[in-house]
């Protein structure tokens, strides 16, 4: 299990649920940053200067943020770029270690494109038993799977192609089926359901069904709003790096983009006061451990 991630739910942890599968608890990042740069950076940071005349930048990413997230959900992430979307996704696979916090996980989070990586001089073909065999897979399991993660890419004939001929959309697709061809429990797609026609968001829905009804959960970062409502039980709302909404996909999508609007149209003001609201409306989860370390 990498870095931050505890392959089993703490001992003794008290939740509404009984048997939770991924626990944020407190997380939170920030990234030290030293160069001879003078020029500013955008977000929350802090700067100091050595003798050697390096400077230190220190730039929370995330505020420590806290949820549980339960066997059979579909949690969408949203926010505007830079918000904080993939660093917590990246914390959440284990990627990055968190500098405050802890994520705890009943088993290791797949995500998708980095389990299933492609080499871009061989077929698709060669890449699906490729990448079967790098997430663990025999090659009798891999050579079985196969025609089911042709069929739900959609690539047709194109799979026998090297992958350096396909389209960003192709090798997407590709990817997504590959990474749930092993029916993982946690899985975390970052943006690669906003590409494809129709027909494949129809196919990756009825997956994401699939994966769900079989007792595991699935993270969903995307900027397609649509996407989220109709592949979601729920949606985190993610701002300037602190969690702002964590709720109804339709009531948390709706409310971003009233956001978004206010943006999209510079009306500083208004998008302020909107996010101090929602703010103020959030319900923090708070986590108690039994096991002795009197966390809260």
């Amino acid at each position: 299990m990498p870095g931050n991630v505890d392959p089993s739910l703490a001992p003794g942890a008290t939740t509404s649920v009984p048997d939770p599968l991924v626990v944020v608890d407190q997380v939170a990042m920030t990234y030290v940053v030293r160069s001879n740069s003078h020029r500013g950076s955008s977000g929350k940071t802090e700067r100091n200067r050595s003798a050697s005349g390096l400077t230190t930048t220190h730039i929370e990413a995330l505020k420590p943020l806290s949820f549980m997230v339960e066997h059979g959900e579909s949690v969408g992430v949203i926010g505007t770029n830079g918000s904080g979307k993939s660093t917590l996704m990246k914390l959440v696979t284990g990627q990055l270690h968190p500098t405050g916090g802890t994520v705890y996980a009943t088993s290791r989070p797949i995500m998708l494109g980095v389990n299933a990586a492609l080499v871009q001089q061989i077929s698709g073909q060669d890449n699906i038993i490729l990448g079967c065999l790098a997430m663990g897979m025999s090659r009798a399991q891999a050579e079985g799977r196969r025609q089911s993660i042709i069929e739900l890419s959609g690539l047709g004939d194109s799979i026998h192609l090297p992958l350096k001929a396909y389209s960003s959309g192709m090798a997407a697709r590709l990817q997504f089926a590959i990474a749930t061809s092993m029916d993982p429990e946690i899985l975390v797609i970052d943006e690669a359901l906003n590409t494809g026609d129709a027909q494949f968001r129809e196919r990756t829905g009825r997956r994401i069904s699939e994966l769900r009804e079989q007792a595991g959960c699935v993270f969903l970062v995307s900027h397609s709003l649509g996407t989220i409502r109709d592949m979601c039980t729920r949606v985190l709302w993610i701002e300037r790096g602190e969690l702002l909404m964590d709720g109804d996909p339709e009531e948390v999508t709706d409310r971003y983009q009233e956001y978004s609007n206010h943006l999209g149209r510079n009306r500083v003001k208004g998008a302020r006061l909107l996010r101090e609201e929602c703010q103020r409306e959030l319900v923090r989860t708070r986590f108690s451990w039994t096991d002795g370390t009197g966390r809260r």
